[in-house]
């Protein structure tokens, strides 16, 4: 009985995934309701608190995919301090992203870094390197991520632009699913381009 009851739980949280079409490509959601969508912007229009364990949840995830490398550019707009792009994403319990804000990740160490999810809370895996967050302004900005599963590197630039605090290395996850969101707030996003190797969905 126990078995069932924990398997029922598993499909609910599958099933309660919804479908949206945006930008050419379909994306796996949450709560379709939280989106805008056309075909030339993807737009988070509802902002959810993460609740516990603290992570972000609020993403939306390319059908296409998983990758076990990519190139990522998109265009991105904030509403509040920042967005984030989720990469190397197996399920909700395991995932890596990297949060781009406004805020220098020396005097707000949770903002503007690379983060890794492993069952538990977020925990940062980038440097606390000083310096201006990398979206400066609430402008449309050009933001570009690369990872490779085989190295566990990643770098994410915006209108070309790094620093020590957006790089990264993680050898736990190999590979998995993209994603656009925020942790907590609302933006936009547009001009999506990925380019990778795509592996065979388990």
């Amino acid at each position: 009985m126990r078995t069932l009851g924990i398997l029922l739980l598993v499909a609910s949280s599958v099933w309660a995934d919804e479908t949206i079409t945006a930008l050419g490509k379909k994306f796996s959601v949450m709560t379709a309701g939280d989106w805008k969508t056309s075909a030339e912007i993807l737009e988070l229009v509802v902002k959810h608190e993460p609740g516990k364990p603290r992570r972000p949840k609020q993403f939306a995830l390319l059908e296409e995919g998983p990758y076990s490398s990519f190139t990522l550019e998109v265009d991105v707009k904030r509403n509040g301090k920042s967005l984030l792009l989720v990469f190397a994403h197996q399920d909700d319990d395991h995932f890596n992203y990297a949060h781009i804000s406004v805020d220098d990740p020396a005097k707000q160490n949770v903002h503007n870094g690379v983060f890794h999810v492993f069952g538990g809370d977020r925990v940062r895996i980038s440097p606390l390197e000083g310096g201006p967050g990398l979206l400066a302004t609430s402008d449309w900005t050009r933001v570009k991520l690369v990872w490779s599963g085989k190295t566990g590197e990643v770098v994410c630039y915006a209108n070309g632009k790094t620093s020590g605090a957006m790089r990264a290395v993680d050898l736990s996850l190999k590979q998995g699913r993209v994603g656009l969101g925020s942790f907590n707030e609302t933006g936009s996003f547009r001009n999506l381009k990925i380019s990778g190797v795509a592996v065979s969905k388990p």
